[in-house]
């Protein structure tokens, strides 16, 4: 019996010993945090001071990042508003536009078409330039029947394959396609987006250099301390964690303040904004943050406030040695 029980008592000891060093490995990490975020308490204006350059370090590139999300629901309703403008020639009879206008929506690729014939064309004419009086006295109507073609694919590439191809229909005497401002538009596109990626590096390493100067004075204070621990044994990791958490916080509070500033930013430019896109005949209203965006940006203000501190904790500490 002495036998099988003796293996079974130790097998329990480690179990207790383990679960005790997790629990103490907890304890210590609360304890830590709880202690770091009493010392931001005890300098409210030097930690708001550094939370403040975060959040403006952050609020750009969020910004621009929101303004380029905008443009993108832009261009995905320009897209969606994109069209050829099929002239038929002079000669074709209203049955025969007809016939042409119903041959071309029953071709692949083509989403949607419109007959304009043209008497409609020459009312539409002028009432969009005002000489009613002026166009009626021409002998001849001038202006061609027209179709309007809404294409299934709207990327510019998909756009001209086609065009190419209902330039061979016959009765068909010009085919017109204006890409030249979408095509501007997203290159406008790509470039404010790689102007976002690379501010958002920028100012990503202005955050760690802030929260790495803000820590490297934290260690220096705490100089005699931290060589008294290390002389005892304390491990790098042990007299790290501290430090650790003051860098989260600092992320942690400059991303709530940027998270602040960029929804007063978008309460206050809204009214403006949409009355400008009113006096367009447009409907837009500027991309709030949501749940998503919130939770992307205080990740990543808090990562980067940790990993400024890992890296100036970690400099400063190969320096000290115990006395």
């Amino acid at each position: 019996m002495s036998r099988d029980s003796a293996p079974t008592r130790g097998a329990r000891t480690q179990r207790a010993t383990t679960g005790s060093r997790w629990r103490a490995w907890l304890r210590h990490h609360r304890a830590m945090a709880l202690d770091s975020a009493r010392r931001l308490l005890r300098h409210p204006l030097g930690s708001l001071l550094t939370m403040l350059a975060i959040a403006i370090a952050l609020v750009l590139p969020a910004g621009l990042w929101l303004a380029l999300d905008g443009a993108r629901l832009l261009d995905a309703e320009l897209d969606e508003s994109a069209s050829l403008t099929v002239y038929l020639a002079p000669q074709v009879e209203a049955a025969e536009a007809t016939r042409i206008e119903q041959a071309l929506a029953a071709r692949p690729g083509v989403a949607e078409t419109r007959l304009i014939t043209a008497a409609e064309g020459m009312a539409e004419f002028q009432q969009a330039l005002g000489l009613e009086d002026a166009l009626t006295r021409l002998p001849d109507n001038p202006l061609p029947a027209s179709v309007v073609v809404h294409p299934v694919a709207t990327a510019p590439a998909a756009v001209r394959d086609l065009a190419e191809s209902l330039e061979e229909v016959v009765g068909i005497e010009e085919v017109r396609l204006d890409l030249a401002w979408l095509e501007r538009l997203r290159h406008l596109a790509e470039l404010g987006r790689r102007v976002t990626l690379g501010l958002a590096v920028l100012f990503g390493l202005g955050v760690l250099l802030v929260v790495g100067n803000t820590i490297r004075l934290a260690v220096e204070n705490r100089r005699q301390e931290i060589e008294v621990v290390t002389l005892i044994g304390a491990t790098h990791p042990f007299v790290r964690r501290p430090f650790l958490y003051s860098g989260a916080w600092f992320g942690l509070g400059g991303g709530l303040l940027a998270w602040g500033l960029l929804t007063l930013g978008s309460d206050w430019l809204a009214t403006p904004v949409s009355a400008l896109a009113a006096s367009y005949g447009a409907s837009y209203s500027l991309p709030r943050l949501g749940v998503s965006g919130s939770a992307i940006l205080l990740a990543c203000s808090t990562l980067l406030g940790w990993l400024g501190a890992w890296i100036a904790v970690n400099r400063h500490l190969a320096q000290i040695r115990p006395r």
